[in-house]
């Protein structure tokens, strides 16, 4: 008893389950990426899906579209998801819970089921499908992930430094501008992250909200995989290993540029 109590009271014990967790559902599946990514049908090691990426113009323009949609899709959720993040954090009373409430409710159902629904409010109303529908339905999907790290960060934002700023003779756009704004700087890279890297590589909405009009790089992964046959797979692979790099580009500059203003500020 005494040993099996030992083992339990472990923490290494209980660090296997996210260990195998890890290794079969992440580093797995990134491994026959990577593998599938740099071989052909046959098994052999070849650059050829790269090349055939790098050579196809309507790929290449696919992928500069796909990241001008997110940076777009980005930029309006910051410029909405910020003025709420902030009402949020500055309200008094029951406005933030009631708020958070509306921004959580429609996330309660499936994205796929909110698109379907966005898809036939635009056709009720005689709304044309195309850019503006899809610029919409991406923002509609991910504002909320751009107003809660935002709202988390002003929220815990020491008030006292406000203050502060009021009694050194600062008004109130000097006090958001020089030390709100500067304060929230992780919680708006953290928001940017978390609505660009699901945004590039979306497809699912582009389908439903263009009528297969518009076609994303996710898209182009999708057909890889899913209608290309098993031929097919080792350029989707080629493809989904180009994406994985433009995200985690994205993360690895968004912790720096996050750990620099926390440097700064402290």
């Amino acid at each position: 008893m005494k040993t099996l109590s030992s083992i339990f009271d472990s923490r290494r014990t209980w660090a296997w389950p996210y260990v195998l967790f890890l290794v079969l559902f992440v580093l797995l599946p990134l491994l026959l990426i990577f593998v599938y990514a740099f071989t052909d049908p046959q098994g052999h090691f070849t650059l050829k899906n790269f090349v055939t990426f790098a050579t196809k113009s309507e790929a290449v323009n696919t992928f500069i579209y796909s990241i001008a949609v997110a940076l777009i899709t980005t930029i309006i959720c910051l410029v909405l998801g910020y003025p709420a993040a902030y009402i949020m954090a500055t309200a008094e009373l029951k406005t933030p819970a009631v708020m958070a409430m509306l921004f959580i409710l429609p996330m309660w159902i499936n994205f796929l089921l909110r698109t379907i629904a966005t898809v036939e409010l635009f056709n009720m109303f005689g709304i044309p499908l195309g850019e503006g529908a899809l610029l919409y339905g991406m923002c509609y999907d991910f504002l909320p992930f751009m107003i809660y790290p935002i709202y988390n960060t002003l929220q815990k934002m020491d008030r006292s430094l406000i203050e502060a700023a009021h009694d050194l003779g600062a008004n109130r756009i000097e006090v958001l501008t020089k030390v709100i704004l500067p304060l929230s700087v992780p919680g708006i890279y953290s928001g940017i992250i978390m609505v660009f890297m699901p945004t590039v590589s979306t497809f699912a909405i582009a389908e439903l909200l263009t009528r297969n009009k518009i076609t994303l790089f996710g898209s182009l992964i999708q057909r890889a995989f899913g209608e290309g046959g098993l031929q097919m797979w080792n350029y989707g692979a080629a493809l989904s290993l180009i994406m994985l790099l433009i995200i985690g580009l994205t993360s690895f500059f968004g912790n720096s540029e996050d750990n620099e203003t926390q440097a700064g500020l402290l």
